[in-house]
């Protein structure tokens, strides 16, 4: 599967994706792109973005969403806090449907 990693997650955590292509946001040079439009131009290139914005559900119209969302929550984005959460994404990952936002972790 194909994922970007949105600008509030550390890079570090693309390591422990295994089995997935992984890439961020700062690396194809979207940084500062809202999400809207960085919905639409992941879309073309990936299957999920992942991010930590829980807003994201408030923000976008979730029945038109171009991309499969997986938001992470967590206590922070810190690698520690972030480490725990992984083998949920990378189960979420393997049933996640095109056009759908997901959360995994532990609320805060």
């Amino acid at each position: 599967m194909r994922i970007l990693l949105d600008e509030d997650l550390p890079r570090r955590l693309a390591a422990l994706l295994i089995g997935h292509e992984v890439t961020t946001v700062q690396r194809r040079g979207w940084a500062g792109i809202k999400n809207g439009r960085l919905l639409g131009l992941a879309a073309a290139e990936f299957d999920v973005f992942l991010t930590m914005d829980g807003n994201l559900e408030f923000q976008q119209n979730l029945a038109s969403l171009p991309i499969a969302v997986l938001v992470i929550e967590a206590a922070s984005n810190r690698m520690e806090h972030l480490t725990p959460v992984v083998p949920d994404v990378l189960q979420e990952l393997t049933r996640i449907p095109p056009r759908s936002l997901r959360k995994v972790g532990r609320p805060i």
